[in-house]
């Protein structure tokens, strides 16, 4: 049904953003 294909869809911007903050985080962390 049309909801099911709605709920596929990946905010690719979020995904990076979110990818890019973990790797911050963690190298701040490793780093720190």
């Amino acid at each position: 049904n049309p909801e099911s294909q709605q709920a596929g869809n990946v905010d690719w911007a979020t995904l990076w953003f979110m990818l890019g903050f973990s790797v911050m985080m963690t190298l701040d962390v490793a780093l720190g």
